[in-house]
């Protein structure tokens, strides 16, 4: 064999002999070191994944088809050809390997900027906000909205925080309703024993005395509890449009009964248990090396949970495990248990509901499950934004053709208040709330909502009377019985909405 000729920077290696026997052309391949000229590459040459540190100011590199594109600490992206370290032989790339990209990760570093420790003030004071006069939650010092970007870069801690106050909101509601509202909290299950699990509803002293008149509330699914229609707009916007304090209040004047849901409370969360797991090995038949490996494997396995729950949840916050409501542990269920429990046994002739969102749904579930006992006392719905579907939760010919003469839902939309709006569904009218925010469809639409339901009572109470009187009149005048139906027909399609009979 021929030894290759030996120049300053490029040395011929023999290649392997062919299938044939013959032998190939040497194939050209640079020194190692660090050569900075431009020179021609072959483009046959194999190209490893990734280059070999060398003593150039380099950064980052990228090698597509023999060329090394680098950019150099302190200036502008530049080439070089033909780099020493890109001609090396192929290496095993690390990622390849089977090891967990997690496990490789220096958390420690990742995480030097930690966030503060998650602890919050209890009051609103602490917060240092407070509601205006307007219901308008401001600063106590700058008079300025909610932040939530308290820290910057610090999502999780920001947003720990926001629901820290939500739940101060939520308590404070409470107290609203029963100091402004003078609502009761009333506990359920109503035979909770002591060490149970329990809920609460709110109702007015008249709630279940009223002979008249019952109005019941339920709100929609997520963090909102009694007395809220959405969290979001009681802290961003006021206590108007994110309570129900404004719809309590309201029937309460106009001579109402009322009880207010709480459909979301169903459970309550208490600390979990700790649990000792039992090692495999103490008690295992098999033989030492394999529990030795399967011994090994399970703690570099808990080694990687360990710095992943590092960094997932660095403050070590307590595992919490739901303890469950009986009879309420869903909203449909809460609904269906205030109904038997409460609104069944009230002495209303007619109740009406306003539901928000999934309240809808739970209405819609008690409607199937109690059908004959809502028709009979139920009078009017009043829905914002409903997110039932009577296909998927199968309701009846009798239930659909009932919600379509006696429920309404002001949907997000945005057409004008009270305009048409088309639905797929056959089920009830859809009628826009004014507006094309979900959250906002309850306040939007309350002048409309409670005027639906003030007719509809009209309609239920009055009807028969105004029938009575005018059959009386229009008989003295059109004796025929043809004349008296056509004046009555004509009379109701002109007048209907608001029942100004003549």
């Amino acid at each position: 064999m021929k030894k290759a000729t030996l120049s300053s920077h490029r040395i011929l290696s023999p290649s392997p002999p062919s299938a044939t026997g013959t032998k190939l052309t040497p194939t050209p391949r640079l020194l190692p070191g660090c050569c900075h000229g431009r020179r021609r590459v072959r483009s046959d040459v194999p190209v490893p994944c990734r280059p070999r540190k060398c003593n150039s100011n380099l950064v980052g590199a990228r090698i597509p088809r023999g060329k090394v594109i680098t950019t150099a600490r302190g200036s502008s992206t530049g080439e070089l050809e033909g780099h020493a370290s890109s001609r090396q032989p192929p290496q095993p790339c690390s990622w390849g390997q089977s090891s967990d990209l997690l496990s490789r990760i220096d958390l420690d570093e990742l995480m030097k900027k930690d966030e503060p420790p998650l602890d919050f003030p209890d009051t609103l004071e602490g917060f240092e906000y407070a509601f205006n006069e307007k219901g308008q939650l401001r600063h106590i010092k700058t008079g300025e909205p909610f932040v939530f970007n308290y820290r910057e870069d610090l999502h999780r801690w920001n947003q720990k925080r926001y629901e820290a106050l939500g739940e101060i909101i939520t308590k404070y509601v409470y107290e609203l309703l029963e100091k402004d509202c003078n609502l009761k909290k009333i506990s359920i299950p109503v035979d909770a024993t002591e060490n149970e699990p329990k809920s609460f509803i709110f109702m007015s002293e008249d709630a279940l005395t009223n002979p008249q008149k019952l109005m019941v509330l339920i709100h929609g699914s997520g963090v909102v509890r009694a007395g809220q229609w959405a969290r979001r707009l009681i802290i961003n916007e006021d206590l108007d449009s994110g309570t129900q304090i404004p719809f309590i209040k309201r029937a309460m004047d106009e001579g109402y009964g009322v009880i207010v849901l709480n459909p979301n409370e169903n459970y309550i969360e208490v600390e979990k248990p700790k649990t000792h797991v039992q090692s495999s090995s103490d008690s295992s038949d098999e033989p030492a090396e394999k529990r030795e490996r399967k011994d090994k494997v399970s703690k570099e396995t808990k080694k990687r949970r360990d710095f992943y729950e590092k960094y997932r949840n660095p403050q070590r916050e307590k595992e919490m495990m739901q303890l469950y409501i009986r009879e309420n542990g869903s909203p449909e269920e809460h609904a269906i248990y205030v109904w038997d429990h409460f609104i069944a046994q009230s002495a209303a002739e007619n109740v009406f509901f306003v539901a928000h969102s999934y309240g809808g749904l739970a209405f819609v579930e008690l409607m199937i499950q109690r059908e004959a006992d809502v028709k009979s006392k139920v009078t009017a719905v009043a829905l914002t934004d409903s997110v039932h579907n009577v296909w998927h939760q199968e309701a009846g010919k009798t239930v659909r053709e009932w919600m379509r003469e006696n429920c309404c839902n002001w949907v997000s939309s945005s057409e004008p208040l009270d305009t048409s709006v088309e639905s797929m569904l056959p089920d009830c009218p859809r009628v826009s709330a004014g507006t094309d925010r979900h959250e906002l469809t309850s306040w939007k639409s309350f002048p409309s909502g409670l005027h639906y339901c003030l007719y509809k009572k009209k309609k239920a109470q009055e009807f028969p009377k105004y029938i009575s009187v005018y059959y009386f009149k229009i008989k003295t005048i059109f004796p025929t019985r043809s004349g008296v139906l056509f004046l009555l027909r004509t009379s109701f399609i002109c007048n209907c909405r608001d029942f100004l009979f003549f």
